[in-house]
């Protein structure tokens, strides 16, 4: 059986667990991380040395990085439907996978530590203004893009760049912050959370 290690409420932790439960995929997880047992602890470290969750052990493989994990995954049990086999069609999925991961995510998250986790030095009203800001101008490229296209950020079809998006999505929605009106990712969002799996592990509780 697969094993998760990672705590529930993490973001990138939620994206493993979704995409388990799409596929079917039974496993077991263990919570390590903020507020459970800590990642410097040697037992981790012998998992995963850059002390990160999620970690995943599969019939002993051990590999760490949430975004590889869904590909691997994926690939593994042959979804060629949620990642492609096809390298232009994996390519426009591993785009918003990518961006997902980087521009998007970098104003999120310090919006996140500073609102949610009451992290320094981002705990500020300089800090959260400025990357709100640059968070913003991220979903409104969303917004365009979803407004001339989708109904998925990859096309007609749910693909691994949805649970790498979807997951920042509800996070825009769930933290208390001033948004703009975002009608297309409305709409998104109120898609995804026709999914069972997104419900479970997307917009659940957590942020």
């Amino acid at each position: 059986m697969l094993e998760i290690y990672g705590r529930a409420n993490s973001l990138n932790v939620r994206k493993v667990l979704w995409l388990c439960d799409e596929m079917g995929l039974a496993y077991r997880r263990e919570d390590w991380g903020r507020g459970f047992r800590p990642l410097d602890d040697p037992e981790y470290r012998r998992l995963n040395a850059f002390a990160l969750i999620p970690t995943v052990v599969d019939d002993g493989f051990v590999l760490r990085e949430s975004n590889t994990i869904l590909r691997y995954l994926a690939s593994k049990h042959g979804r060629d439907d949620l990642y492609p086999v096809d390298l232009r069609r994996r390519a426009e999925v591993e785009v918003w996978m990518d961006w997902g991961a980087s521009d998007l995510y970098t104003g999120c998250r310090v919006v996140f530590l500073g609102q949610v986790v009451k992290a320094r030095p981002y705990d500020n009203e300089e800090q959260l203004s400025y990357h709100l800001a640059l968070w913003s101008e991220q979903m409104r490229r969303l917004e365009a893009w979803l407004a001339a296209g989708g109904p998925y950020v990859a096309g007609s079809a749910f693909t691994l760049g949805d649970i790498q998006i979807g997951l920042l999505v509800h996070r825009w929605f769930a933290l208390d912050i001033v948004r703009p009106e975002l009608p297309a990712v409305a709409a998104y969002y109120a898609r995804l959370a026709e999914r069972p799996a997104y419900r479970a592990h997307g917009c659940n509780v957590f942020p």
